[in-house]
């Protein structure tokens, strides 16, 4: 599998014993976790609370308001075309489903690390807890944060035996029952996002939900422990989402996310029950450039930890990564990206992480 072969340019390292009395207290960081020249090369923070440096908030409540859609559904264009980020806010997933995978993650976090471990990742793997991706641009460096990664739909590509935590006992429950209102959510959202770009729902569902060919949803659930010398490490280093649409619960208020706009770093302060949704790099083909997958980072906190849940869509064409046929047709528009086959596409975008770039800037026509 492609999957497997990617494993050995970028892998995940289990969380060791020394790495957690390191995340409990950062005193003395070790040469593997320092990154200052990445901090300092990164750009400029916008500071302050000028309002033009709030990401877009957009209502799903209106954009189902037959009387209110039309307007909403410009803004959520708006927001996807000019930041590819937006809080959204009404979005209608049960008040009992988000806090009780709050609980459950932030009770899963918080225990012992020899437990959290019993679902540790193996070998070249992805999925299972541990540190988060490494390998990349930055060689053997590590990021600030642990992380647990796992394949929640179809129902089938769960690996419930090695990798889905049974503690707390409320966590396997919690995460099915989240990632059905999550799943739900995304269809309203990208029926939207149909009308916005001018294409048929069934076009762009059948993308992220069509039948047969293995399209489905994971989650990343992240803690980063606070640091006390946040100017030296990396949360999430810079870079852009692989797959298509992104919705991001934050599980406490500690900040962290920062999203690029104009060369600067823009620090989201997330609304109270807000998600955070973002569009990745294969919505971006899809909409044949329409809509823009940005770089966003995370910055570690020096007194707080963050803990968060973010849910990863799939999307393709018939088994292709390529713009939706319906903007290309009449010959008015030239397809911006060419399409390439779904393995061709994986393997693509995890060698160009090994390598530091983005895949997505090789796919532009």
């Amino acid at each position: 599998m492609a999957e497997a072969a990617a494993g050995k340019l970028v892998g995940r390292d289990k969380i060791t014993d020394a790495t957690a009395a390191l995340f409990a207290d950062s005193v003395k960081i070790p040469e593997r976790f320092i990154r200052t020249n990445e901090v300092q090369a990164a750009g400029a923070v916008v500071a302050g609370e000028d309002e033009a440096s709030e990401l877009p908030v957009v209502d799903m409540a209106r954009l189902l308001d037959p009387e209110l859609s039309a307007q909403e559904t410009a803004k959520l264009g708006s927001a996807c075309r000019e930041w590819g980020f937006f809080q959204l806010v009404n979005h209608g997933v049960e008040e009992a489903a988000m806090q009780q995978i709050k609980d459950s993650v932030a009770q899963f976090f918080s225990l012992p690390l020899e437990a959290k471990n019993t679902v540790a990742v193996r070998g070249d793997g992805f999925e299972g807890f541990g540190h988060h991706f490494s390998g990349g641009a930055s060689s053997d460096k590590l990021d600030w944060a642990e992380c647990l990664l796992l394949f929640t739909r179809p129902v089938q590509a769960r690996n419930m035996e090695f990798f889905w935590p049974t503690n707390p006992p409320t966590f396997r429950h919690a995460l099915d029952r989240y990632s059905v209102e999550i799943e739900n959510l995304a269809r309203r959202l990208l029926s939207s996002m149909a009308a916005d770009l001018g294409v048929s729902q069934e076009a762009l569902l059948g993308a992220f939900f069509g039948a047969g060919d293995g399209k489905g949803q994971s989650v990343s659930m992240h803690h980063y422990p606070p640091c006390r010398h946040r100017g030296t490490v990396v949360g999430i280093p810079p870079h852009t989402d692989t797959l298509g649409l992104t919705l991001l619960l934050q599980v406490d208020d500690t900040p962290g996310l920062q999203v690029k706009r104009g060369g600067r770093w823009f620090p989201v302060r997330p609304l109270p029950g807000a998600l955070v949704v973002n569009v990745g790099d294969i919505l971006d083909v899809l909409t044949n450039g329409a809509y823009a997958s940005v770089e966003h980072r995370v910055v570690p906190d020096a007194e707080g930890r963050r803990v968060t849940v973010a849910m990863f869509h799939k999307a393709r064409v018939e088994g292709r990564v390529a713009p939706l046929p319906e903007l290309l047709r009449g010959g008015e528009a030239r397809a911006r990206y060419r399409s390439i086959g779904k393995l061709e596409y994986t393997k693509g975008t995890v060698e160009a992480v090994a390598q530091g770039r983005r895949f997505l800037d090789s796919l532009k026509m």
